[in-house]
């Protein structure tokens, strides 16, 4: 059986369709069999390079520094120092104490710029029952004396470190904002990072102690109103009792009235 022409371009045409349909990814350019074109391979390579495209990109981005960091930078405000008027020495050491570190300065100027206590106070309150109005206000007294000068010597210490702590914050501000290549690095903005973040612990952990001396006052002046509302209680109280026991009208007296309030 004789194949015309027709006839077997059809039959290379469909054989070559069934191989083509049958052929793996891979296969040969321009009919040289050394030279092997992979879709899947290319597709894999077209990926990598994307990702590399990408880390080059935020590498990149890492290391290009800010060039208009001052739009961020905000002013340092220092604290003024303290002046306490002194005008007959009864304030001798308070300029001291709530500018500086001295807890002895605190305590002597809390001691010359209150009132003390009368010398027979000891004997007057001697024997007296806990809890009665007397012992409370020497209790108030004594808490506030115990109280007061921790808290001048916080507020001296807060204004002392803030000075001290100038100069390495307008540093670390200079840092941060500066837009050359000497700080812009990543590890370099990572420390300047850091830096700042120390810088906030001990800032926040002198707050704190300023933060305890209003608690600190705070209860004392909550037990100076306690022992006032008490007083007025105990002493409506007390009338209450006294008038019931003693005839008040003027008509029929029979006793004196000895331990009337005056």
């Amino acid at each position: 059986m004789k194949l015309t022409l027709t006839t077997r371009r059809k039959w290379i045409v469909a054989t070559g369709a069934a191989l083509l349909l049958a052929a793996t990814p891979s296969f040969a350019l321009f009919g040289i069999g050394d030279i092997v074109f992979d879709p899947t391979s290319y597709a894999s390579l077209v990926s990598q390079l994307t990702t590399l495209e990408t880390q080059y990109n935020m590498l990149k981005n890492n290391i290009v520094h800010f060039s208009l960091k001052q739009q961020w930078q905000t002013t340092l405000h220092s604290l003024e120092n303290a002046n306490v008027a002194n005008m007959f020495g009864e304030t001798a050491g308070m300029s001291i104490a709530l500018n500086t570190n001295a807890p002895g300065t605190s305590t002597t100027a809390w001691k010359i710029a209150t009132v003390s206590l009368n010398g027979g106070a000891a004997s007057y309150l001697q024997g007296q029952p806990l809890g009665n109005s007397r012992m409370s206000q020497l209790a108030m007294i004594e808490t506030s004396d115990s109280i007061s000068p921790d808290c001048l010597t916080a507020v001296g210490q807060y204004r002392s470190s803030r000075s001290e702590n100038a100069t390495p914050n307008s540093s670390l501000l200079s840092q941060q904002f500066d837009s050359t290549d000497a700080t812009n690095s990543e590890v370099q903005q990572l420390n300047l990072i850091n830096a700042s973040e120390a810088q906030n612990l001990s800032e926040a952990q002198s707050q704190g102690a300023l933060h305890a001396c209003l608690a600190s006052q705070m209860t004392v002046a909550n037990m100076e109103r306690r022992n006032a509302a008490v007083e007025d209680l105990n002493t409506a109280v007390f009338v209450e009792q006294q008038r019931a026991a003693n005839d008040t009208s003027a008509a029929s007296e029979s006793n004196t009235w000895q331990t009337y309030l005056p």
